[in-house]
């Protein structure tokens, strides 16, 4: 009875997450404009279903973030159509598998960080920083890599007058990333350290 009432729970939850992910997904809540790419916000409840839920909900809520964000390549983000126009399968490498694995270990990360004692009460805050960090860092990375080359990709290089690789990642992303990573560790940590404390009360009751 008490495996049943764990495992409505967790279904719930992830249920719930999913449904606010696909909702910022398609509301101006997800994405904050800018002109390069666009400031997501969506990185917040797959941090929660992380820490909260494990490993394998990271993996899954990354996956409806990763897949709604290719979605938005077909006309919804500027930036995503031209990815998509230029390369579809390179696009979706980009959008989908990055979010996959960024969700997973962030829950793989907040399960170590749990293990280790003098760590244990940082856990929930560390995962919820490192997730964006992750996100940003695999987008990016995958965009180089399958994009960098390209005429659009070498357009922005030139207008930030970038000369390297790196150069060009801090420059087109620096704020959009520490946007993403304050907005996350913030709100992700006040959601999930009393969400967590239910969850380990519906284990107990």
């Amino acid at each position: 009875m008490k495996s049943s009432k764990i495992n409505v729970t967790y279904m719930v939850e992830l249920a719930v997450l999913i449904a606010i992910i696909i909702v910022m997904a398609f509301t101006p809540i997800g994405y904050i404009k800018t002109l390069g790419l666009e400031i997501t916000l969506i990185v917040v409840p797959v941090c929660v279903g992380a820490v909260t839920l494990g490993p394998v909900a990271g993996l899954v809520l990354g996956t409806v973030f990763g897949l709604s964000s290719f979605i938005q390549c077909f006309g919804f983000s500027a930036f995503g159509a031209q990815l998509l126009a230029i390369n579809p399968f390179l696009c979706f490498i980009v959008c989908v598998p990055t979010r996959m694995l960024m969700g997973w270990l962030t829950g793989v990360i907040y399960k170590a960080l749990k293990k280790a004692k003098p760590m244990k009460s940082l856990a929930t805050p560390i995962a919820c920083l490192v997730g964006p960090l992750l996100n940003t860092l695999f987008f990016m990375s995958t965009l180089c890599i399958c994009f960098y080359n390209t005429e659009y990709i070498q357009g922005f290089v030139s207008d930030l007058g970038a000369s390297n690789v790196l150069l060009f990642v801090l420059l087109f992303v620096g704020i959009n990333g520490l946007v993403e990573a304050i907005a996350c560790f913030v709100v992700g940590t006040a959601i999930s350290i009393p969400l967590n404390k239910f969850v380990v009360k519906t284990k107990t009751a």
